[in-house]
């Protein structure tokens, strides 16, 4: 995904949330902010972790505002259990919508064997489902 079309979805996004109700119906279908690898995998948990990971695995994206090298920085959790983080180059739409309070989801989309850590879990971020409601 581009870096364009992911802030034309951050745009859009941002307005469904003043739209009104009729709009909002449409929005409770789940819209996938990015994808990204997880980032310092092999400094993490992922490694003994990794026989127990599979695709479509839930994902915890936790904010640490004052991590001492990336103040954007978002923390990727599998069952409480640390993996990484959303890489640097990706992380400042999704700081932004924790930090303002939106419910992201994430999962694994893929596992891959390889000795580039890099290539090794690749998942998706959510938006959160809306609901019909709101």
């Amino acid at each position: 995904m581009s870096r364009r079309s992911f802030l034309e979805r951050i745009a859009a996004l941002i307005g469904i949330g003043v739209a009104a109700p009729v709009a909002r119906a449409v929005a409770t279908r789940r819209l996938e902010l990015q994808r990204s690898p997880v980032a310092g995998f092999q400094y993490h948990q992922g490694e003994a972790v990794w026989p127990l990971l599979m695709a479509g695995a839930a994902l915890s994206l936790v904010r640490e505002p004052d991590n001492a090298y990336d103040p954007r920085a978002v923390r990727v959790d599998w069952q409480g259990r640390k993996l990484g983080y959303v890489p640097h180059v990706d992380n400042a739409a999704v700081s932004h919508l924790l930090d303002a309070g939106h419910a992201l989801h994430a999962e694994i989309v893929s596992l891959r064997e390889s000795n580039d850590p890099w290539d090794r879990v690749e998942f998706s971020i959510f938006l959160a489902d809306q609901g019909a409601g709101g």
